[in-house]
């Protein structure tokens, strides 16, 4: 079931927490879907400290990016990922 896109940034993260998925528990990951208005829909920058992210597409064409670390004077990267794509950032 779709979240709510009808909010000023156009997206919803719904998290999946040991509640829903018991076997989670003292793995220290965290899950959510993300839901995105069909035009528009924005996840605000964030930052991961501490932590590898896997982004799965499972629909749409979304684009993606992340600002490298100061030893590589923080430059963007940017991609457009279709369906069946995999983003991996992982710790240095």
């Amino acid at each position: 079931m779709p979240g709510n896109t009808g909010n000023a940034v156009g997206s919803n993260v719904t998290t999946v927490n040991v509640d829903a998925l018991p076997g989670q528990n003292t793995l220290g990951i965290a899950i959510v879907h993300i839901d995105f208005a069909p035009y528009g829909g924005l996840k605000p920058p964030h930052t991961h400290p501490h932590a590898t992210k896997v982004l799965v597409v499972m629909e749409g064409a979304p684009l993606v990016g992340f600002v490298s670390s100061n030893h590589d004077n923080n430059r963007l990267f940017t991609k457009v990922l279709n369906k069946g794509d995999v983003l991996s950032s992982q710790l240095a």
